[in-house]
């Protein structure tokens, strides 16, 4: 495994142009997209990466972090190498600046049909692909994705959302969740500590709740980068008018990593305020994280205020039932979005 020829590129005489992610990279002969992990070989396009695993794990499915999906089920998680961006503040950059020929052997390749056997083998309801960015795993995770669902488990990505439209088409079918991590919201701060773009990302939002798509968003609020009022007011409102006030929130706290070790850890106060403002903003469940035990990564009504689920680091209480709940107060009973 490792070499295989990718999905979704077109040929432009000598060089060929890849379209899973919103680089759109037009990589000559020889050369490389910016993940580093496809490469024009004679004239078509290649995967460096797939079946390549850098970590495997049985996680919560809490920790994604995905509140609202199938709460206290368990996730088969899987990462590869390398990234499409460059965020300055990344907490896995071991695996994201690291290249194929660093992780990838025989000892660590996974062919999809022993992604399904292992996470049916360890008692997983899904599988998630995180750690890194799953798009630039296209090829692998589609395949996986489809045995996936034959085998009636769940379908997760923990994305950076800066895939195509085209490649949202294909794997839509066979997606049940994502988490998208919004870095931010200025394109300033995608072009400077990530080597990005925001809008992109706002884009694959959209269209993944069109498409069906269960859609959780994490904030990791950056002191002095990313975390004034008006800025998390601005994003806060777009979630609630450009996707629906019901899309969970997650607002994590930073720690100095990678790049950024001089920045100060986000405090909690900070957190609280960005939840302030996002609940003002009409945004109905919003979540701190990254501060075990804060109140904060409980679920509330958005109506009435009462507790629904219940969390103690990644274990759940939940006081709620059904395909389709609602709030069990007398006299409220607002339905709610989450997935049992």
């Amino acid at each position: 495994m490792g070499l295989k020829e990718a999905r979704l590129y077109e040929k432009e005489n000598a060089k060929v142009r890849c379209n899973v992610c919103a680089h759109r990279c037009s990589i000559p002969e020889g050369g490389y997209g910016i993940c580093r992990t496809r490469q024009n070989r004679g004239g078509k396009l290649y995967t460096l990466i797939y079946g390549c695993v850098s970590s495997a794990h049985t996680d919560p499915v809490e920790k994604k972090p995905l509140f609202h999906f199938f709460p206290g089920s368990l996730a088969f998680s899987l990462g590869t190498v390398s990234c499409n961006f460059r965020c300055r503040h990344c907490q896995n950059w071991s695996i994201s600046t690291a290249k194929p020929g660093d992780f990838c052997t025989a000892e660590t390749e996974m062919s999809p049909e022993e992604v399904v056997s292992r996470a049916k083998r360890e008692g997983c309801d899904g599988i998630a692909w995180t750690y890194n960015e799953p798009t630039i795993w296209f090829e692998y995770a589609y395949d996986c994705a489809k045995l996936a669902k034959r085998a009636g488990l769940y379908t997760v990505f923990v994305t950076n959302g800066f895939l195509t439209e085209e490649a949202l088409n294909e794997v839509a079918p066979f997606l049940d969740a994502a988490n998208v991590d919004v870095k931010a919201f200025s394109e300033g701060f995608y072009r400077k500590v990530c080597g990005a773009r925001l809008k992109p990302v706002l884009e694959t939002c959209e269209r993944m709740l069109e498409r069906g798509v269960h859609l959780e968003l994490t904030y990791l609020v950056i002191p002095g980068y990313n975390d004034s009022d008006e800025e998390i007011g601005r994003f806060s409102e777009w979630v609630v008018w450009g996707l629906d006030a019901s899309v969970p929130v997650h607002f994590s706290a930073f720690y100095p990593a990678y790049k950024m070790l001089e920045v100060p850890p986000t405090s909690v106060a900070g957190l609280e305020r960005a939840h302030e403002i996002a609940k003002a903003a009409g945004v109905e469940y919003v979540y701190l994280g990254n501060v075990p035990g804060h109140e904060y990564e409980n679920t509330f009504c958005p109506e009435c205020g009462e507790l629904l689920v219940e969390r103690s680091g990644h274990r759940d209480r939940l006081r709620i039932s059904g395909p389709e709940p609602k709030c069990p107060r007398p006299g409220c009973g607002k339905s709610l979005n989450i997935r049992l």
